[in-house]
């Protein structure tokens, strides 16, 4: 099946939501008669007025705690569920009704779902696959030899999926989703529960993916490195509702209210002693102590009460510095803090 023009957006989503009803039944046999001669509801909203545009070759990360929407978004986006509100286009696409043409177009990698059969060898589900999507003959062998040189699955191609560890498993999943050359690929935790050499691995993988063939990325994870590793946007969802959608290098200078400062001290040879003990103290509120001993310590600076360029001066003038380095805190402390914006919220009864 030809692939579709990407035209700008690759993703678009105006106003779009999805609430979901569950009837209330209450303990025992009373409650149980009262739900069916009265029913009671409870509707959740999963996905609230979600309005935001992805252009084509982005890399782009959708966030939030559990529950707050994600997987939902991308359910409608791939066109699994329908919106109860609101409209998306994927490739110019409405993909509750044209999901057939879309899947052509898209693929989808979930880091505890597998598109491979549990049995069968990789290869064999690759094959499955390329009849799946009515790929050419030839076509599918050019590209089946690509990806299985680009993600060195040479070893792994006749050992059955049950037996791969999860990071070859992982780079098998890749490559079969990448088989019909899509247009967007949607990334539901690829590097959940991998070893650190292997996020690495999938994560060059994708940047490669992405460099390359100018393949765009919407990424769901919870680790904070694939964010700040692979993605130049974040779009972070809270409750359903978004709540940020800004470049990541805007979310670290908005969001980064403190610096961590490493400093090693030199060794007085002069056996005086230079040490912390016996250097000036420090003249700021706005510094704490995370750590240290005789020739080294670690501080916390709160940028938004004492500028870094104060800290440093007073450091440098009062202590035999060895070295110093000045440091962002984690990624999951800034995320964190995004998270904790708004107030729990998105459910109510409804009587009928």
């Amino acid at each position: 099946m030809a692939a579709l023009t990407a035209a700008a957006p690759a993703i678009e989503a105006k106003a779009l939501s999805k609430r979901f009803s569950s009837k209330r039944v209450a303990p025992g046999l009373l409650g149980s008669l009262r739900a069916a001669v009265r029913p009671t509801y409870r509707e959740t909203v999963a996905v609230h007025d979600c309005t935001f545009v992805v252009q084509p070759g982005e890399v782009v990360a959708f966030i939030g705690p559990n529950g707050a929407g994600k997987s939902t978004t991308i359910k409608m986006l791939t066109g699994i569920l329908f919106p109860s509100g609101g409209e998306a286009r994927v490739l110019g696409l409405v993909p509750w009704q044209q999901r057939t043409l879309l899947a052509h177009n898209i693929a989808a990698v979930f880091g505890q779902k597998s598109q491979l059969w549990y049995h069968l060898p990789p290869l064999a589900s690759f094959d499955l696959l390329a009849r799946i999507y009515e790929l050419d003959s030839a076509a599918y062998r050019r590209r089946a030899a690509e990806l299985i040189d680009v993600f060195e699955l040479e070893p792994h191609l006749h050992t059955p999926v049950r037996k791969l560890s999860l990071g070859e498993r992982m780079r098998c999943e890749l490559a079969a989703a990448l088989l019909h050359r899509p247009q967007i690929v949607f990334l539901d935790e690829p590097t959940i529960g991998l070893d650190v050499i292997a996020k690495q691995r999938i994560r060059a993988l994708i940047r490669r993916l992405n460099r390359e063939e100018g393949v765009t990325v919407f990424l769901t994870s919870h680790d904070a490195d694939d964010v700040e590793q692979l993605c130049q946007r974040v779009i972070v969802v809270n409750h359903g509702t978004l709540i940020l959608d800004a470049p990541i290098a805007t979310l670290k200078r908005e969001f980064l209210q403190t610096k961590v400062i490493d400093l090693k001290l030199k060794d007085d040879e002069s056996g005086s002693g230079s040490g912390v003990a016996s250097a000036a103290p420090l003249p700021f509120a706005g510094v704490t102590v995370l750590q240290h001993d005789d020739w080294s310590f670690r501080l916390e600076v709160d940028t938004t009460r004492e500028p870094i360029e104060m800290v440093i001066a007073h450091l440098v003038a009062h202590y035999r510095v060895a070295d110093i380095t000045i440091s962002d805190p984690p990624m999951e402390e800034i995320i964190t803090q995004i998270y904790q914006r708004r107030p729990s919220e998105g459910q109510t009864e409804v009587p009928t």
